[in-house]
């Protein structure tokens, strides 16, 4: 990494974890804020456009949900009218935070258009959607690619999809993500984002999407160079829901974003120089070719009568060579500088 870093953006994802009441998804959005994040998500979707009436629930959702509903009936609990996005997006203004969405719909894309966002976010789950990639290309704005599930091919593939349709590569931003609730540690496989950082030259950004629990894998992403991390939030995790279980409440959501910036001032301009806070030290630190014993003018130089000792003020030990097998010039004290 070199250059200036620039600022990783956290996105605090809210989702579907209002259950279906505005009033919660505005104490979502007042929670990221006051957490530290950047963006807080939620996702846009007509139940009915989305899920079949036999599509079975995942693994996860039996699991935090009740078994014997359908998905279909889950999905549509959990979904909000047109006009509260609009009052949300208003509200995030007020807050002093960025209203972000997930459409899973045609007419949930239209209606993020409408409401002339500079940003919008594709699930992984819609990355083998043909017409649903070239629908959300078309407007003017920068999008992000979830990749959960998805081999390498399948993202370069969305990719030429999205371009062809209108959205520039250095307008897409790509996220690494394992789609499980909660994710193994040990499928997140985070080599995998600088794996597409090399693989796709000329992206906006390559970040990622956690869903393991707690917050040291998004931090250690951080530090592999993530320019986003997307994490999944909740007001309390005993709430009934799909997702709030494998969820950051807002303390923790938190401490993730303190230690994201603390890393992000940590990475650097990727110069290797020395720093500031060090000059300091290395006079004090380093050494200096001085006397070991007491010197005669004229006597010769050798590591029998010389050493290398702080400070660094004098001449440095680099130069050892130049000075071995030469005559001193004057007399010298123990633990007197050469020169």
């Amino acid at each position: 990494m070199s250059g200036s870093v620039s600022r990783i953006l956290i996105i605090a994802e809210a989702g579907v974890n209002h259950n279906g009441k505005p009033d919660l998804a505005f104490k979502l959005v007042e929670a990221a804020r006051a957490a530290g994040a950047d963006v807080v998500k939620f996702q846009v979707f007509r139940a009915a456009a989305v899920v079949s009436a036999r599509a079975p629930k995942a693994g996860y959702q039996l699991q935090t949900t009740d078994a014997a509903e359908s998905q279909l009936d889950m999905i549509r609990r959990l979904e909000l009218a047109p006009g509260v996005f609009r009052e949300l997006a208003e509200h995030c203004r007020g807050q002093g935070i960025r209203f972000l969405a997930t459409p899973f719909d045609h007419a949930s894309i239209d209606l993020l258009a409408d409401l002339k966002l500079e940003m919008v976010k594709i699930p992984s789950g819609e990355i083998t959607n043909l017409p649903y990639l070239r629908k959300i290309a078309a407007p003017n704005w920068e999008i992000i690619l979830s990749t959960g599930m998805s081999t390498i091919d399948e993202v370069e593939e969305a990719l030429l999809i999205l371009e062809a349709a209108g959205a520039p590569r250095a307008r897409i931003t790509l996220l690494h993500c394992t789609t499980e609730y909660p994710a193994p540690v040990a499928e997140a496989n985070l080599r995998a984002i600088p794996t597409m950082r090399r693989a796709f030259p000329g992206l906006k950004g390559v970040g990622y999407s956690d869903h393991t629990s707690g917050i040291v894998v998004p931090i250690a992403a951080a530090a592999l160079g993530a320019t986003v991390i997307e994490k999944h939030f909740t007001l309390d995790k005993t709430m009934e829901g799909p997702d709030h279980q494998a969820s950051l409440e807002p303390g923790e959501l938190a401490a993730m974003a303190r230690a994201i910036r603390e890393v992000e001032a940590a990475l650097g301009d990727g110069v290797k120089s020395p720093s500031a806070s060090e000059m300091k030290n290395r006079d004090i630190v380093r050494k200096s070719i001085v006397a070991s014993r007491v010197i005669r003018a004229g006597e010769v130089f050798s590591p029998d009568n010389l050493s290398a000792k702080r400070p660094g003020t004098g001449v440095s030990p680099m130069r050892w060579d130049a000075f071995v097998g030469a005559y001193a010039r004057r007399d010298y004290a123990p633990d007197e500088g050469v020169d």
